[in-house]
């Protein structure tokens, strides 16, 4: 194998990462700080034509193959054991076409890079929370965040897709060209090939009116109505996940709050500024909030607002559900598990799935969940490995408590890999299409290290 791997390195552009190397334990790490796996070869890749010699290298030498982006994937799916992964973190161009309002985006790119990239021309991409997840992740996820009531999901933005199958042909999906593939790609994860090359639409957004705005414990009950009701009838220029969460021990949160367990909502106005004041007017008034720092931000300054809070190498413990309603005893239930937090990085958040998310079919894409209210993901978090147990424990317990309650399925970037029948539940009707396109463009199912189709008929 090792005279394989050095004529392999006569080959690309980029570069190859050993276990006996000095970098591979740092190329190792991902996001999540409890997943430890340990590959054979990381191949760093620079363009394309690496990814496939890379894609070929591993067919040929019947390796496990993972792919990696922003390697924020909780299960840990951008790793594998002993085998090769395809690390595509330093392919980051980017080209923005202001005046088509387009932008294509290599895989590596994180979303504050992107929002970076597009805010100068007052554009943005619908996509994401977390300023340092991968680009190619959450868009073959789907795509839920901040801008989805106003402009869909990131895959509603997807206009074409380069792709490296299997067999290391490098295809292009879009609706003229493999509308099947263009179709599998938009939420259906990683299983169809390795995406190098993605254009998107944008949509005119630059400064917006948000941040997060607190209430206490005890008004969690009127505040989850009070929400519910309000992001069921808002415009689509109003978004806000609701949280469960402890207020963080240090700036910019006033002392007096430090460490308290309450509720809250991370807002975010796009229409005109002028109106910002008269929108939250009754928002203000509920309550009223022991926390406002809702106020006029560019997008970008939105998108990575908790980066510091949650930086990479935490320990991370991921369950979800998609929710139908917000009924008194559902609300119950997440008032009983979010008043017992284990740590101020824990949290669970209610995405609502609505707006602009509802102006695409469950059936025009491979992400099948347009007709739920709420994406919701409980996460237990903590620096210290010696938690584990612990906030895997209160996650999987308040999961456990909500199922009654659930739609079925969840969002699956908010999965991890332990979840047997979880994976063809979230698809629900479009799964055995899926598992078609599957037996079309990875017959092997050699990209099975994600929330996996298998091929069928």
């Amino acid at each position: 194998m090792e005279a394989k791997i050095e004529e392999l390195k006569s080959r690309i552009k980029g570069r190859i990462i050993q276990p006996q190397d000095g970098e591979y334990d740092e190329a190792r790490k991902i996001y999540n700080g409890m997943i430890d796996k340990h590959p054979g070869i990381i191949l760093k890749c620079r363009d394309k034509e690496d990814v496939i010699q890379a894609v070929n290298f591993g067919r040929e030498n019947n390796l496990e193959a993972s792919i990696r982006s922003g390697g924020h994937s909780g299960a840990g799916l951008a790793l594998c054991e002993d085998g090769l992964v395809i690390d595509l973190s330093e392919m980051k161009e980017i080209h923005v076409d202001p005046e088509n309002r387009t932008a294509v985006i290599a895989p590596g790119n994180m979303l504050r890079e992107i929002d970076k990239a597009t805010h100068e021309h007052g554009l943005a991409l619908p996509s994401g929370i977390i300023g340092t997840t991968g680009i190619g992740g959450i868009t073959l996820g789907g795509g839920i965040g901040y801008l989805s009531r106003k402009g869909g999901l990131t895959i509603d933005h997807l206009l074409e897709a380069e792709v490296v199958l299997a067999s290391g042909e490098l295809v292009k999906a879009n609706k003229d060209e493999n509308p099947d593939l263009f179709w599998a790609l938009r939420g259906g994860g990683g299983n169809f090939g390795v995406v190098v090359s993605f254009t998107f639409s944008l949509i005119p957004v630059k400064n917006v009116y948000a941040g997060p705005m607190f209430w206490p414990l005890e008004k969690a009950g009127e505040a989850m109505n009070f929400y519910d009701d309000l992001m069921q009838n808002a415009s689509n220029d109003l978004y806000g996940f609701f949280a469960f969460l402890i207020v963080p021990p240090g700036d910019p949160f006033p002392k007096e709050l430090h460490m308290k367990n309450v509720c809250g909502v991370v807002w975010n106005y796009t229409g005109p500024m002028e109106k910002a004041e008269e929108v939250f007017r009754p928002i203000r008034e509920f309550g009223p909030p022991i926390l406002d720092f809702v106020s006029e931000i560019p997008m970008p300054a939105l998108n990575t607002m908790f980066d510091d809070l949650y930086p990479s190498g935490l320990q991370w413990y991921w369950k979800a559900h998609f929710i139908k309603e917000l009924t008194d005893e559902s609300i119950r239930v997440n008032i009983e598990h979010g008043s017992k937090i284990p740590t101020f990085h824990s949290t669970t958040h209610l995405y609502p799935v609505n707006g602009a998310v509802h102006d695409v079919a469950s059936e025009d894409t491979a992400w099948a969940n347009r007709g739920a209210k709420y994406s919701q993901v409980i996460v237990g978090v903590s620096p210290e490995a010696d938690d584990a147990e612990e906030i895997t424990a209160w996650a999987k317990d308040y999961y456990q408590d909500l199922m009654p309650y659930a739609a079925g399925g969840a969002y699956v970037n908010f999965m991890m890999n332990e979840e047997d029948g979880r994976v063809e539940d979230s698809y629900g009707t479009n799964f055995k299409r899926l598992g078609q396109i599957k037996k079309k463009y990875d017959p092997q199912n050699f990209f099975h290290i994600n929330q996996n189709i298998e091929p069928c008929d």
